[in-house]
């Protein structure tokens, strides 16, 4: 198994609504329960993870390692092994493409010290998604509790240990990293120019002048950071882009928001600390990808285009850009299937609004391997078409691409159900991708119940598996079984009068 592929798991504490939550990230995550449960509050978390540990995002701080103070015994130790390690590599090159390498304890320190001094820029970037003005109101303030507890736990294949980085957020937020030790990381040999001249430089400066080589070698251990960066974090390593629930309106709006508004919420840390930031962060950059889609620096996926099937089989028609001459944003049009003439978002039904941009996303943003998060995918659909939207996301799962949706539907859950049990047929297999045809693996999908407590005063998380009905259990029944019994005492009232 791709070591970026397997699990990751969040144990959650006192964060927003969620008394305490233990969740393991699959390809396919369904949030599902009440209202103000913190379904959007995990969800955001999870967004706000690969934000900062990305390694392709732009504000991805997550394997910065900050200088210490001074020197000491454990940065003579690395730095002697670093040069001794990048040495054989140079040596190596042109006998093989990789190599693996281990890191000697004294690395691991430097690593594991370095990453973890950024706990409060980690914190900021929560807030920063949330639009919160500080850590204080993110924490469950039930039961005397002044911080929230979330620890990311991973399993690296061919390690025995289970990695677990843990982060407090307080008033002063700190985080954890943990690096197993022995560990084996593989090195591309074949590696960048700016990498192979740190190298060149640090063993041509090993008597000559120590500060620079000193730099150096920080800039080295940031390399490795990101070398070890998918064993250790996982699906984390790569970019998640998230869809919120108000997106129909927000794409109404977007050509009417102007940068500068966009930017004070997206740039942490070059706002007044005073400040408070007009958009979440997570609408923040939904707007600001959607003006920056069609712009030369958005990745486009060129081979696959993942959002045919949502455009054919729901939307009968087609999604696409055209820029705007007089201020440079790009418009976003609906053709239905053999009209001549485009229609303007804002005139076509609110489905199409709603799924414009999980079409556009998918066609120049989200990439194999990407997590793609979606609130409340059911919204403006009718129940047929909620069927088919949770048919198109298992797609993408099979494609490679993680989803993780929010939602209340029971038509989602139900087809969800279906396409689990499709995978134990014998004669469709679980790769079988014919019409409505489509199959997961149980061990692909994870549903989890976010449900209301008394004690403790917030939400439990807890995984449901579907019963003997083969359905999940997520307490829609009560909802339908009450109806039902309100209609059959009226009914046996009228008849008694």
């Amino acid at each position: 198994m791709n070591e970026e592929n397997t699990p990751l798991e969040l144990d959650v504490k006192d964060f927003g609504p969620i008394a305490k939550a233990k969740v393991e990230l699959r390809p396919l995550t369904v949030f599902v329960g009440a209202s103000n449960t913190g379904k959007s509050y995990l969800a955001i978390l999870i967004y706000a993870l690969h934000r900062f540990f990305c390694r392709h995002g732009r504000y991805s701080r997550g394997f910065q390692i900050f200088r210490p103070a001074q020197k000491n015994k454990i940065f003579e130790k690395s730095m002697e092994h670093l040069i001794d390690l990048f040495q054989s590599l140079e040596d190596n090159r042109g006998n093989s493409k990789k190599t693996e390498i281990l890191l000697s304890p004294s690395v691991i320190d430097l690593l594991q010290s370095g990453v973890s001094r950024n706990g409060a820029l980690l914190a900021d970037e929560i807030c920063r998604c949330f639009g919160a003005g500080g850590m204080h109101s993110l924490i469950r303030k039930q039961g005397g509790s002044d911080k929230a507890q979330i620890i990311i736990r991973r399993t690296i294949p061919d390690h025995p240990e289970i990695v677990e980085h843990s982060l407090t957020l307080a008033g002063n937020s700190k985080f954890q990293m943990r690096l197993p030790e022995n560990l084996q990381i593989a090195v591309d040999l074949d590696m960048n120019y700016r990498v192979r001249h740190f190298i060149g430089q640090i063993i041509r400066e090993k008597r000559n002048d120590l500060a620079k080589q000193d730099f150096l070698v920080y800039e080295l251990l940031e390399f490795l950071g990101r070398v070890i960066s998918p064993s250790v974090l996982g699906p984390l390593h790569f970019p998640a882009y998230y869809l919120p629930a108000d997106r129909t309106g927000i794409m109404h709006a977007h050509n009417v928001v102007v940068t500068a508004l966009i930017l004070s919420a997206s740039t942490a840390g070059l706002r007044p600390a005073a400040r408070m930031p007009m958009l979440s962060g997570v609408l923040a950059d939904f707007l600001e990808q959607l003006i920056e889609i069609d712009s030369v620096d958005t990745p486009i996926n060129n081979t696959i285009d993942h959002s045919e099937g949502i455009e054919n089989l729901m939307l009968g028609g087609s999604i696409s850009i055209q820029q705007e001459s007089h201020n440079n944003y790009p418009r976003f049009v609906y053709r239905p299937k053999d009209w001549q003439n485009d229609l303007a978002l804002a005139n076509a039904s609110s489905m199409v609004s709603e799924l414009a941009p999980v079409v556009l996303y998918l066609r120049h943003i989200v990439k194999p391997g990407n997590v793609l998060i979606v609130e409340e995918p059911e919204s403006h659909l009718h129940p047929a078409m909620q069927v088919e939207f949770m048919r198109q996301l298992s797609a993408l799962v099979n494609a490679g691409i993680k989803v993780i949706v929010t939602t209340h539907s029971e038509w989602l859950l139900e087809e969800l159900a279906n396409i689990v049990q499709r995978s134990a047929s014998p004669k469709l297999g679980y790769d079988t991708v014919q019409g409505n045809q489509i199959a997961l693996r149980p061990d692909q999908v994870g549903a989890w119940l976010f449900e209301p407590k008394n004690r403790p005063k917030g939400s439990v998380v807890k995984e449901i598996l579907p019963g003997d009905s083969g359905l999940y259990p997520s307490g829609y029944d009560d909802v339908s079984a009450a109806l039902h019994n309100d209609w059959a005492d009226m009914l046996s009232e009228r008849d008694n009068m």
